[in-house]
């Protein structure tokens, strides 16, 4: 039986998480070791993580809002494959062993911590030019496929999952980051909700810690999402890259 101290820390390790995910993501990497260090398996740690955070999400989400002006549009067409790709690694992680989902985690963090600090570098491998001042954007068909895959990893485990989509969206959008960072709350809280659907039906989640992270979360979410609409683009992209440099490390010596 958990105490009320617990519960405590939690939600204190949530309001941490909830403001890095909406700045910067991979908020996971103060959740997800507290739960461990507090005596929940690792996988209903991360169950529990997902399921705690979406409230974050959706703080984060309505923070930026104004960023996601005229993003209406793209994000219906890109909601369908953030949400099959969740569901697809929510289900994988269910059905994984606790080896797999260690050894996997750190790599996957790393390499989408690395696509977004090479970023510009792949826009000039790919020919990707700046479009002319008046003309009209249209989206990659790519845009669904990376959206998809980045969904299939946020259900598996989640933590950088923000890093990952910055990374993948800022490579085939051409939109300041803040507008990209908005896309990615609002992608990354499709994510997180259906796997947190699936998850409640697994009868792994925590409910008492579930309950106070949310708090936590969605206190957060809103202060770092104020945070992210005033921090400078070249500002944001550092620390993300910093963030998940962190994530990734501490994941691989664990």
């Amino acid at each position: 039986m958990s105490s009320a101290l617990e519960w405590l820390v939690a939600g204190i390790a949530a309001l941490g998480a909830g403001s890095v995910n909406a700045v910067a993501g991979g908020g996971t990497l103060i959740t997800f070791p507290t739960l461990v260090a507090l005596g929940l398996p690792s996988v209903t740690a991360n169950v529990t993580n997902a399921v705690a955070l979406c409230p974050g999400y959706f703080g984060g989400t309505l923070a930026q809002r104004r960023s996601l002006a005229g993003q209406r549009a793209r994000v219906r067409r890109i909601a369908g494959a953030a949400a099959a790709g969740a569901l697809l690694g929510s289900i994988l992680l269910l059905v994984s062993s606790d080896e797999l989902f260690s050894a996997l985690v750190p790599f996957l963090i790393l390499g989408a911590t690395a696509l977004l600090a090479l970023q510009d570098r792949i826009r000039t491998w790919l020919g990707r030019v700046p479009p002319t001042p008046g003309a009209a954007l249209v989206d990659p068909p790519a845009l669904g496929v990376l959206v998809f895959v980045a969904g299939v990893y946020g259900g598996y485990f989640g933590a950088g999952l923000g890093i990952m989509l910055l990374a993948v969206l800022g490579v085939v959008l051409h939109e300041p980051l803040p507008r990209v960072n908005a896309l990615k709350q609002v992608v990354s809280l499709i994510v997180n909700l259906v796997a947190a659907g699936l998850f409640v039906l697994s009868g792994k989640v925590a409910w008492g810690f579930a309950a106070a992270m949310a708090v936590g979360s969605l206190a957060g979410g809103q202060l770092g999402g104020a945070l992210a609409e005033r921090v400078r683009p070249a500002v944001l992209k550092a620390l993300v890259v910093v963030v998940g440099l962190v994530v990734g490390v501490v994941y691989l010596v664990r």
